[in-house]
């Protein structure tokens, strides 16, 4: 526990709860629309926002938000375009994302920096990104649990939420909204190349045990809380990164659930 001592560590943890929490609620609904490909198309974004912004000097954070919430515009313009190829929206932002990432990386005189941002890094997170992961992970979850109901209806039958009154197109926004800050505030402690993983894997571990869409949120939230906090005491005591850490460790728990899953 000595490593709690050290503020670089208080910052670092007080961002993967943070994390650990937002995720998951985002998480349950890219899982059961099977739309997880969208983390994938968002955080290669947002890891081409941290590139940007290292390049001309901004917050690499706050670029990345701005980065991910324009993928987030584009996924939805160009889904409209391809209204029964949806899918090509998410490979069209992704392969955006992939070459611009690689562009501007080439001109990153400190590429240590960079790549942190691609698996997680513990020692780097500042005060300032610590207050903006707050702000951005306060409106996450207040605007969750304001359009619960919305969310829910729309996950499991959009056409019969559109006829109930739904206002489908807007909430559909909001989502893609949520998941590109979601992805962009997680690239900074978890890697923007992992973060997709986190939103998947403590969703896949609740889904073998939980009887109610509820109680999977509730769990999957447990779940990725457990994983980011043993996957960040071993990374710093090892000095091994952080991301792929909590990941295989997700990945372990979930084949050790498997057996007892529920009938």
């Amino acid at each position: 526990m000595e490593i709690l001592t050290y503020s670089f560590m208080q910052r670092a943890f007080a961002v993967a709860v943070l994390i650990s929490v937002i995720t998951p609620l985002i998480g349950n609904i890219i899982v059961l629309k099977r739309l997880s490909s969208i983390g994938d198309a968002l955080s290669h974004s947002s890891l081409a926002g941290v590139a940007i912004g290292l390049c001309f000097g901004f917050d690499p954070i706050l670029s990345a938000v701005i980065f991910s919430m324009l993928a987030a515009f584009t996924i939805e313009f160009v889904r409209r375009c391809f209204y029964r190829y949806s899918e090509i929206a998410t490979a069209v932002v992704l392969s955006f994302g992939v070459g611009t990432a690689a562009v501007f990386s080439g001109f990153i005189k400190n590429s240590s920096a960079f790549s942190s941002f691609l698996f997680g890094s513990i020692v780097a997170v500042s005060s300032f990104e610590l207050f903006v992961v707050i702000i951005l992970s306060l409106i996450v979850i207040v605007t969750v649990i304001i359009l619960y109901r919305e969310l829910f209806f729309i996950t499991f039958d959009e056409e019969g939420a559109q006829l109930s009154g739904v206002k489908v197109k807007t909430v559909n926004f909001v989502f893609t909204l949520l998941t590109a800050i979601v992805v962009s505030v997680s690239s900074r402690t978890v890697g923007a190349l992992v973060i997709s993983s986190l939103m998947i894997i403590p969703v896949a571990c609740a889904m073998l045990i939980s009887k109610s869409y509820r109680s999977n949120v509730i769990l999957s939230v447990i779940f990725a809380v457990l994983f980011t906090v043993i996957g960040l005491f071993i990374s710093c005591i090892y000095n091994i990164k952080p991301g792929g850490t909590i990941v295989l460790i997700g990945i372990f728990i979930l084949l050790l659930l498997i057996p007892f899953r529920k009938k």
